[in-house]
């Protein structure tokens, strides 16, 4: 390794669900004050040697709260983090869960620690908090918001985000286009009714972006093979369909969207790390584009569950966990991922995490009662040993 290249920029953005704060949708569902908290704190064992209930080292804070968020931000830019892409949430009939980032993060006093970006999560909202087992999870899950948004839905985001977020001084940028990432191309396309009319609503929200005054957007699309949610589905002949939309990099959510699980109920974290190695590969050969890749820190959404079913294989949230991943092994991938960006010329220069704060699906850097601070550690030390980043 030249020292040229072991220092070679690359900015790490961690993944943040923003779940943790009242909402008037979940309260309408779940009565006055309800957040995902709750899930966790009810969270039970369901096989020999799981670990739960998980319990946030911080207690069960509002992330609204700007004092609170403010926490968030120091804890996340001392150890490595550049950006929180926020999981942000917008349906045909309006916003949901957007008080994490609209009253927490953006009045945090401390706020330009951290650069922010959007990744619109337009999947099928199902109930699944907690859910029942049922005969067929994909099927049977009830519905509660649609993922879809009509050609009129998608133009009022488009003028949302460019005038209450792009134009923050902190939103991330790459080569000065403010980024905005599309989890499920499969419901943007039905949506707007045909990839041609899903061409015309991005061009135009470039050109609402340039008449903003930015160069244009960076689009990005989260593309996988192995759905999870109830209701998700791939999308066919990835390289077309990007194409097609003139996205401008492509990227990765989670590792399990890439892995199979095989093994019940725990499958460890060195099998699905060399999926995803492995998927890495095959992606990269088969797409032009910049791909941006992703470390993913744990798997468990079991918390999602009702604890009182039995727990087995029968599809989201009751399927195998990963086991083993602890953080140095974390750390390991982290090192092993940003070597891999370095030297690959057809990775854009950042790499994500899963995730900052995903307690309900076993994945999240937020410090816990049983490992403390030592997952945001192992990221740091990594980040110092491979990019010398303080």
């Amino acid at each position: 390794m030249n020292k040229s290249a072991s220092h070679t920029p690359v900015e790490i953005a961690a993944y943040y669900f923003p779940n943790y704060h009242a909402d008037t949708r979940n309260e309408a569902l779940h009565g006055p004050g309800w957040t995902e908290w709750e899930l966790l704190k009810t969270a039970r064992p369901r096989f020999e040697g799981h670990t739960q209930p998980l319990v946030p080292a911080w207690g069960y804070e509002d992330e609204a709260d700007p004092a609170v968020m403010g926490r968030k931000i120091d804890a996340a830019a001392d150890h490595a983090i550049d950006v929180f892409l926020f999981d942000w949430y917008h349906y045909e009939d309006g916003p949901f869960l957007g008080r994490a980032l609209d009253e927490g993060f953006l009045q945090a006093p401390n706020r330009d620690r951290l650069k922010f970006a959007l990744m619109w999560a337009n999947h099928t909202w199902v109930d699944i908090h907690p859910a029942k087992a049922m005969a067929d999870m994909h099927r049977d899950t009830p519905v509660l918001y649609r993922g879809e948004v009509s050609a009129k839905g998608f133009r009022a985001i488009c003028e949302q985000v460019i005038e209450r977020y792009f134009q923050q001084p902190n939103y991330w940028k790459i080569d000065g286009r403010p980024y905005f990432s599309i989890y499920e191309l499969s419901r943007f396309v039905e949506g707007l009714g045909s990839l041609a009319a899903a061409r015309q609503a991005l061009e135009e929200f470039r050109t609402l972006a340039r008449r903003a005054g930015f160069p244009d957007l960076h689009l990005n699309a989260v593309l996988w093979g192995e759905t999870i949610l109830p209701g998700e589905k791939q999308v066919t002949e990835p390289a077309q369909v990007l194409a097609e939309l003139g996205f401008d990099s492509f990227s990765s959510y989670v590792w399990i969207h890439h892995a199979t699980l095989g093994k019940f109920p725990a499958t460890p974290y060195e099998d699905v790390a060399a999926q995803y190695h492995a998927y890495w590969d095959r992606i990269t050969s088969e797409l032009t584009l910049p791909y941006l890749s992703n470390v993913t820190m744990g798997w468990d959404p079991s918390p999602r569950t009702v604890a009182s079913d039995v727990f087995r294989p029968i599809g989201y949230p009751f399927m195998s966990v990963i086991r083993d991943n602890t953080p140095e092994r974390f750390g390991e991938q982290v090192a092993r991922a940003l070597d891999r960006v370095r030297r690959s010329p057809g990775c854009l220069p950042a790499l994500t995490i899963n995730a900052w704060n995903e307690w309900t699906e076993g994945s999240y850097l937020e410090p816990d009662t049983r490992h403390g601070m030592r997952y945001l550690e192992a990221l740091r030390d990594a980040c110092r040993t491979s990019l010398g980043k303080q």
